[in-house]
């Protein structure tokens, strides 16, 4: 039997938004590449047909949308509950 403190009447709650804490440097390749995936945004500088625009990139690299300037292309990321981060 898995014996959980949330199986005892007397154990306090254990808070919905507490983090778990882990080390970063046991983690195997695929784990460190999906980290923040769904949470986190790369904005970067790019050159589209010649016109400058910024690139929205998911945190594993994979491309998701290209905007005309710096402000859309963090209210986009924002608005898909992501945190921007940029790129230089």
């Amino acid at each position: 039997m898995n014996i959980d403190s949330r199986d005892r009447p007397d154990a306090a709650p254990t808070p919905v938004n507490e983090a778990a804490a882990f080390d970063v440097r046991h983690l195997s390749e695929q784990q460190l590449a999906a980290l923040g995936v769904s949470h986190i945004a790369y904005v970067k500088p790019v050159m589209v047909n010649g016109v400058q625009g910024f690139a929205i990139h998911a945190a594993d690299g994979t491309p998701m949308a290209v905007a005309g300037d710096w402000d859309v292309a963090v209210a986009a990321v924002v608005q898909h509950e992501m945190l921007p981060l940029s790129v230089h």
